[in-house]
């Protein structure tokens, strides 16, 4: 059996948003829309290091809240129109932005930690250093 080496990705951005696996760039990093895989089925690699947290929700609700708000606005002054149009434009087009965002900016964040080796933070004390 041969042993096969892989080489890191070195644009975490590129290979996060493509969603493949950070150390092989060939395997899935998802197990569904947004459900991370438990390890890549290409190189094996674990992906318990990858927490992500809010982070990609907090990026993609902020991308899209401000053109929308914008739209909202523009639509609002320009043509006065009542609250059931914004129901019908405004809303739908803040969720879908914000879902269309997700999985390419989690991708991004998981690879981005496995780049930069993050790890969870502790506290050093005097006697540890």
């Amino acid at each position: 059996m041969s042993h096969v080496h892989y080489h890191a990705t070195e644009n975490p951005m590129k290979t996060g948003i493509l969603g493949r696996c950070p150390q092989c760039q060939q395997g899935h990093l998802f197990n569904g829309f947004l459900k991370l895989a438990p390890s890549c089925e290409v190189c094996g690699l674990d992906y318990s290091f990858a927490d992500p947290a809010d982070g990609p929700a907090f990026f993609a609700m902020t991308i899209v809240a401000v053109p929308a708000m914008i739209f909202a606005l523009w639509l609002q002054t320009t043509f006065e129109v009542s609250i059931w149009v914004h129901l019908i434009t405004t809303l739908p087009l803040t969720l879908f932005g914000s879902l269309i965002l997700l999985r390419p900016l989690k991708g991004w964040l998981v690879c981005s930690q496995f780049f930069h080796k993050a790890e969870e933070g502790r506290l050093v004390r005097k006697g540890d250093v």
